[in-house]
């Protein structure tokens, strides 16, 4: 508990010099589109196929266990977008984004941490938490939400291309599905939840990378760290964000 306790506060206080207002505007600009293509663009094709096959088989699945004539077909529909924006499209593609985009960034300050590139900018006068962390932290949290819209939209296009490979119910069922008591919350409420994951993410894989040590053993032990931690993190706050948006 002493440890946990003292690791949380020195994730504060490098949070608290992190978020100090960037010495050069431009060079922040630049190093927030950079971040935004690696951290954000680059994750784009993983997404994409999982959140495809996940709406496909989240069709199958429910078209197969309603077996009763007295439940319109026109539900496999609205399960599987409930269950995309409800969770799968939020909480799993943040856990996703935990294990790719968490070892990258904690991998990359750790090794400069390592190389001792983080000390030369301190005796630079560069404020190099800031100036590593803080547009990795700004672009996640901005632009992942939107990759939350894409996978959603994605999953069903999945979920309505078994249905036309396989028959399983019919189309014109699926789309009914879909429109049934839409709930237009939902979607806020799933890109609010991507926005505080992304935080989480960026955030505690930079402070395990930046306080990395132990030469390249100590950068994998430091990746391996952000990833279980940035993933328990994850679901204790999707238990309060749940808690506290739907009820």
């Amino acid at each position: 508990m002493k440890h946990a306790l003292e690791l949380f506060g020195r994730y504060i206080l490098l949070m608290k010099v992190v978020f100090s207002k960037p010495d050069k505007a431009r060079i922040f600009r630049k190093q927030f589109f950079a971040d935004t293509e690696k951290l954000v663009l680059n994750s784009i094709p993983i997404i994409a196929v999982i959140s495809v096959f996940i709406g496909a088989v989240i069709v199958i699945q429910t078209a197969s266990n309603i077996e009763s004539p007295l439940i319109p077909k026109m539900y496999v529909g609205y399960m599987a977008r409930e269950s995309l924006v409800l969770e799968f499209c939020s909480t799993m593609v943040a856990l996703i984004l935990a294990g790719k985009v968490g070892s990258n960034i904690a991998s990359e300050i750790g090794s400069m941490r390592i190389s001792e590139q983080i000390d030369a900018m301190e005796m630079m006068g560069i404020n190099s938490a800031n100036y590593l962390i803080l547009p990795k932290i700004a672009s996640a949290t901005i632009f992942n939400p939107l990759l939350m819209i894409m996978s959603f939209i994605l999953g069903l296009l999945g979920g309505a291309m078994i249905i036309l490979f396989t028959g399983i119910i019919t189309l014109n069922q699926y789309t009914e599905g879909l429109q049934f008591a839409f709930q237009f919350y939902y979607i806020i409420y799933s890109m609010v939840k991507m926005a505080v994951f992304s935080f989480i993410i960026t955030s505690i894989s930079a402070f395990y990378g930046y306080n990395a040590s132990g030469g390249s053993l100590g950068v994998g032990r430091s990746a391996t760290k952000a990833i279980v931690t940035s993933s328990v993190t994850i679901l204790v706050a999707n238990l309060v964000i749940t808690q506290l948006m739907l009820n």
